[in-house]
């Protein structure tokens, strides 16, 4: 018999639920007898022993369903190695949870900081297989992570029904799409919204000249001008900051986020009358799109026969529109950046979109 440990860690995301399931019915279906153990709120039921066994009726009519039916939560990893409040040796009791219900391999489905843990925990000798999951798209070793295309969906269906209000009253409008250090989605919705400008985290903005492109919108007779802006979008001041500085003026920061202080910065560079819009958490809610639901459904199943091969200590990518096996040393601690210079930013700039510098 086969026992197999299951978590969802970190944010939540479109597909989790199509993943799972396609780990769990390809285990179940091989004809091998399998157990598996989901455990609940993320790394959190692993350190507490929070689980129950799931049957197979647990994973039927999920395929559609968003967010996790396990649970998810935030374990930090740069905090996994010190003790909390309670005194709980958070890896030793990881250990524990998985060695006293005899499991053959965990899965974990997760991001950046998700997989760090998977891997410090494969380093101390667990059977670890892990999953792509994040809106972000920023995963190293894989070309596409399972939440991604969803939340490109929601973000550019909000930046469609801008659209008519801001041509309605000849208004600047920033739509702030979610992702901290990296661009993917903010230029992929901004691409396929339409955007005229968009602002990424990889490319510092000059202000100057995002309000001169406007300007150009103006008087070439354009009402309107549309910003996808993402949350980790930063000025070129702001770019030249050491990391204290930074960190500094974020402590004295007077506005919600990075949107509107660029609003207020338009408002008075040109006079722009701009206003914010902020999909949110939209972004990860809903029903997965088709394509997240095929996609996540290949890697579970690519996760489940990894398992019945006894491969262990690797990511499920996806490389040239095949599945692929990445170590997790390769995996952990890096970020898969937007490049200025890829042909993508290129052939946005061609198409007239501005990047802000």
């Amino acid at each position: 018999m086969k026992r197999i440990g299951m978590l969802t860690s970190g944010g939540d995301c479109q597909a989790l639920n199509a993943a799972m399931r396609g780990v769990a019915k390809t285990l179940l279906n091989s004809g091998e007898k399998v157990e598996i153990y989901g455990f609940l709120d993320g790394y959190q039921g692993l350190i507490y022993g929070r689980f129950r066994l799931l049957s197979y009726d647990d994973f039927s009519g999920i395929l559609t369903k968003g967010g996790t039916f396990l649970g998810s939560s935030r374990t930090p990893f740069k905090t996994i190695q010190v003790p909390g409040p309670d005194g709980v040796d958070k890896v030793a009791a990881m250990k524990q949870t998985y060695y006293k219900l005899q499991l053959d391999c965990l899965v974990i489905l997760g991001g950046n900081g998700t997989h760090k843990t998977a891997n410090l925990l494969r380093t101390e000798g667990l059977n670890i297989v892990t999953l792509p999951k994040t809106i972000d798209n920023d995963l190293w070793g894989t070309d596409m992570t399972f939440g991604f295309q969803s939340a490109v969906d929601i973000a550019t269906a909000a930046i469609d029904a801008i659209h008519t209000t801001a041509a309605s009253h000849g208004r600047v409008f920033i739509v702030e799409v979610m992702g901290h250090k990296v661009g993917w989605l903010t230029l992929n919705a901004g691409i396929a919204g339409g955007a005229d400008i968009i602002l990424i985290p990889e490319i510092p903005y000059d202000i100057k000249k995002v309000a001169k492109k406007i300007q150009q919108r103006h008087e070439r007779g354009s009402r309107f001008t549309i910003l996808a802006v993402a949350e980790g979008a930063i000025s070129k001041e702001d770019a030249l900051l050491s990391k204290k500085e930074y960190k500094k003026k974020l402590e004295n920061y007077k506005y919600p986020s990075v949107s509107y202080e660029i609003a207020e910065a338009l408002s008075k560079t040109g006079g722009f009358d701009v206003r914010v819009t902020v999909p949110g958490h939209t972004q990860r809610g809903g029903s997965p799109c088709p394509y997240d639901r095929v996609f996540a459904s290949r890697l579970g199943s690519e996760a489940g026969n990894m398992i019945l091969r006894g491969e262990y200590g690797f990511m499920v990518g996806y490389k040239n529109r095949e599945m692929v096996k990445v170590p997790l040393e390769e995996v952990a601690g890096k970020l898969k950046m937007v490049d200025p210079e890829s042909s993508i930013i290129k052939e946005a700039k061609m198409l007239g979109i501005s990047f802000g510098d």
